[in-house]
């Protein structure tokens, strides 16, 4: 990898904690992502636009078939992610979405890229797994805690996580579709797959503008930013690189969730994430 790719996929992976926290803080419901969606829709359609009407690029139906697929994905990753804040701590959901994503993508691209991990990419893998037993604790415990729910939202965000990055990888490295134009129609269709919904809870949608303003602005800003960095270097670099390194998010993640939002059992879960990092590192590495 780069170092300009790497630059671009740290700088991600900061802002994707950064917004995850706030999304967590509000207790981000489907009101609060409507919002989040139209103002990333509507604060990028500039630059889109213009790369439209500047680049030219060739967007033929499989290129619309592909946004209309990342449409569905990203609108699923935003609900299961969101669930889990939903019902479990930033500090636990976070890293464990975030870990479980570039393991599976790394396992896609071997089976669908032909990339063949070495023995360190073998060790990460397995430091991912340790990460996760060491951030949960003891699974025994998992019940008593009320936290198995949360787990299994955020592995389900995982592998969301692996589907969207291997897909949106061909979208914009194969197909060759701006990011940025990639981006915004897909960000544009989620605020239209919503909007029936938004429509039902008009009342709730108008409290959060009213209330939650500038969270709204900060989160569909800076979630549209992140991504928009990262399916860059997905551009110009392989999958087995950019997704590993993205999650270097993970220990910053954890230490929001400890330490902002005072939830505890923060030296734990910053062994667990530390470990999740270090195989992680040794992935893209491998």
């Amino acid at each position: 990898m780069t170092a300009f790719a790497l630059v671009l996929v740290l700088t991600s992976a900061v802002m994707h904690a950064t917004w995850n926290m706030l999304a967590k803080r509000v207790r981000a419901e489907t009101p609060f992502l409507f919002l989040v969606y139209v103002v990333g829709a509507v604060g990028y359609a500039p630059f889109a636009i213009a790369v439209l009407v500047l680049a030219r690029p060739q967007l033929g139906l499989i290129a619309f078939a592909f946004v209309g697929m990342a449409i569905v994905l990203q609108t699923v990753y935003f609900a299961t992610l969101t669930a889990g804040y939903r019902v479990g701590d930033l500090s636990l959901v976070y890293p464990l979405a975030r870990a479980t994503g570039p393991l599976l993508a790394t396992a896609g691209a071997i089976a669908i890229l032909g990339e063949r991990p070495s023995i360190i990419a073998i060790g990460g893998a397995l430091a991912i797994v340790v990460g996760a037993v060491v951030l949960t604790g003891d699974p025994r415990s998992l019940r008593a805690r009320g936290a198995a729910v949360a787990v299994g939202y955020a592995l389900a965000t995982g592998v969301v996580i692996a589907l969207y990055t291997l897909w949106d990888k061909t979208a914009v490295s194969l197909l060759l579709i701006p990011p940025i134009v990639y981006d915004w129609m897909t960000i544009g269709g989620q605020a239209l797959v919503v909007a029936p919904v938004a429509w039902r809870r008009r009342a709730e949608v108008a409290d959060v503008w009213a209330t939650r303003r500038w969270t709204v602005i900060t989160v569909g800003i800076i979630s549209r930013l992140s991504y928009l960095l990262m399916l860059t270097a997905l551009a110009i670099s392989p999958v087995s690189y950019v997704a590993p390194a993205r999650e270097t998010g993970i220990l910053f993640g954890t230490l929001l969730g400890a330490r902002v939002l005072a939830e505890g059992q923060g030296q734990r879960r910053v062994v667990g994430a530390g470990a999740m990092v270090v195989g992680i590192v040794l992935l893209a590495l491998g």
